[in-house]
């Protein structure tokens, strides 16, 4: 699904190299690629060196994408870094596994601190989408390349290995042009009758590093007004609202079809955008909600986004398994059935 949207989406050069639970797309790039005139995929020798070509490819103004799972992601940390620095777009895929260290190749979510916090040194950021259906994983990878150039950052799509191994009728965009895409007037490809550019990221001068990173830093505040994205699902009359992303929201779902059947009032934020956090419709729901539910494949991470953005008005309750460890919506069923009579949601009727 990612990797038809990707060519769809004009992304021509894939560098990547071999993880579970990941390899579908891999595989699904070297064919496709090799089918188009102007495909081309490297299986590099190691990350760092596949995330540096994607680097030197976006350096020419070329879509290129890379993708690995969790390990494989943080070896590539570095050059996300230098992406961000020098303001280069590229599209990275993490389908994350249990961890930490090698952990095994299950279904996680704990790398959202890495994905959502930048990961690497410095100060930036990157763009991370959450996609929750196989028809998502096809609009955000349109997205993703879409605000890529747009912001000129680095975005991060965040699935993990149920979605990297689930199947889903998708309906996929009309294919774009590469050669129709806007020119970018950064790139670097020749000086040849004009003054040269230079995108680079070594700044020795501390005041000109420290304008640098302020630039940034407006480019971010920009991207946090405009980007933020979620789902609501049957908040309208909710009194608990569970939030969650990717596999474990479409647990939540499941979940909450269960307990509306036994009365309770129960809704679903399912954020969009992890960076930036949707807070806004966090804050609008905080008016008359007076508890909400995390739930993560993890030992509570987005928590600390919630908690932020609510700022100690409401209860904030955690429910998470970690390592790989898949809840069945019973389980959380059970979980929202404790919080709503212990918190007497019940006697608001």
């Amino acid at each position: 699904m990612i990797g038809e949207a990707a060519m769809r989406a004009g992304c021509r050069f894939y560098f990547g190299y071999p993880i579970t639970p990941q390899n579908e797309l891999t595989e699904y790039m070297a064919s496709g690629l090799a089918a188009l005139p102007d495909g081309v995929f490297i299986q590099a020798e190691s990350e760092l060196a596949a995330i540096n070509m994607v680097l030197g490819v976006s350096m020419a103004g070329k879509r290129a994408m890379t993708s690995s799972s969790s390990p494989g992601i943080s070896l590539k940390q570095e050059g996300i870094s230098y992406l961000a620095a020098q303001e280069l777009p590229a599209v990275i895929v993490n389908t994350m596994r249990g961890g930490p260290g090698l952990g095994n190749i299950a279904p996680a979510q704990g790398d959202y601190f890495q994905a959502t916090r930048g990961g690497g040194h410095g100060d930036y950021r990157t763009i991370v989408l959450a996609p929750g259906t196989g028809q998502e994983l096809a609009e955000l990878t349109r997205k993703a390349f879409e605000y890529a150039d747009r912001y000129r950052i680095p975005v991060i799509i965040l699935g993990d290995g149920m979605m990297g191994q689930m199947m889903e009728p998708v309906e996929f965009p009309e294919p774009v042009d590469p050669a129709s895409l806007p020119l970018k007037a950064w790139v670097l490809d020749g000086a040849k009758g004009r003054h040269s550019r230079i995108l680079k990221s070594l700044i020795l001068d501390t005041s000109a590093m420290e304008e640098h990173n302020w630039k940034l830093y407006r480019k971010y505040q920009i991207i946090g007004d405009q980007v933020p994205e979620a789902e609501r699902f049957l908040t309208d009359d909710a009194q608990l609202v569970l939030l969650a992303y990717g596999t474990a929201s479409r647990i939540a779902k499941g979940a909450i079809k269960r307990v509306r059947e036994m009365g309770l009032k129960v809704g679903l934020l399912r954020p969009k955008t992890l960076w930036p956090f949707p807070k806004k419709p966090l804050l609008e729901m905080s008016r008359r909600v007076s508890d909400f539910l995390v739930f993560e494949m993890n030992t509570g991470q987005m928590l600390e986004d919630v908690k932020l953005a609510l700022e100690g008005r409401r209860r904030v309750h955690f429910y998470g398994r970690p390592g790989g460890i898949i809840s069945t919506p019973d389980e959380i069923a059970k979980v929202i059935n404790n919080i709503y009579f212990k918190e007497g949601l019940e006697s608001e009727e």
